[in-house]
């Protein structure tokens, strides 16, 4: 690969997880319900009066601490390296996170604007998943460190034996059960859970197939990653 490819590589990679930051703090400005992954840090956040991305970085590090805990479990000791990489990329991509929720105020305030209307807020959740769907798209194909919420999600399903698509959804599942948990706990029930909630699990991993679909043949040649002859 010359270097070319792999500045190219890079730049797919921290676009998407610029992407995927932005996706994620505007979602929760949308105030319809947060993604699943982001549920547990948001109602942490909301209920203790603590910045949502700090909150983030501390669940991150816990999925970072149980993917080495089962690739130690499981004898892949090759993965615990790229685990361990996943502590500075989260404290990188969580300030990423932090300075996109410092800039964006929440939607719901604008109550004189369409902005701040119900559908004003479904039209930027929807654009939020969008970006979120082609962060994750973008950085897991430039096949370098993954964001702890993907890695977890990869070592269940590695650990385990069970598909992909099925290990998310059982940690979606989790994160959402959580989540209520502790909002219950706390009298605010489902804080945090709503329509942008659901609309989350089924939209990301939509645009991930649509853009994998168009996009991911000519991603993986530019970035060397593929033989340009098939």
């Amino acid at each position: 690969m010359d270097f070319k490819k792999y500045l190219y590589r890079g730049m797919f990679y921290i676009l998407g997880l610029l992407l995927l930051a932005l996706g994620i703090i505007l979602n929760t400005k949308t105030e319809l319900g947060v993604s699943p992954i982001t549920s547990v840090s948001y109602g942490i956040s909301v209920i203790f009066d603590f910045n949502f991305a700090d909150v983030l970085l501390a669940q991150y590090l816990a999925c970072v601490a149980a993917e080495i805990v089962l690739h130690l479990y499981s004898k892949n000791k090759k993965m615990v390296i790229i685990d361990i990489l996943q502590v500075p990329l989260s404290v990188i991509f969580t300030r990423f996170t932090h300075i996109f929720d410092v800039l964006i105020p929440n939607l719901g305030q604008f109550t004189d604007s369409w902005i701040g209307s119900v559908g004003g807020r479904l039209f930027f959740l929807i654009v939020s998943i969008v970006l979120t769907g082609l962060g994750v798209a973008m950085s897991l194909n430039a096949r370098l460190i993954p964001n702890p919420g993907d890695g977890i999600v990869q070592a269940i399903s590695d650990v385990f034996g069970l598909s992909l698509g099925m290990a998310k959804n059982g940690f979606d599942i989790f994160n959402v059960v959580v989540a209520v948990v502790i909002g219950a706990f706390a009298g605010r029930y489902l804080l945090g859970i709503g329509i942008g909630t659901v609309l989350a699990v089924i939209g990301v991993g939509r645009v991930v197939a649509v853009y994998n679909k168009l996009f991911l043949e000519k991603t993986l040649l530019i970035s060397g990653l593929e033989p340009e002859e098939s």
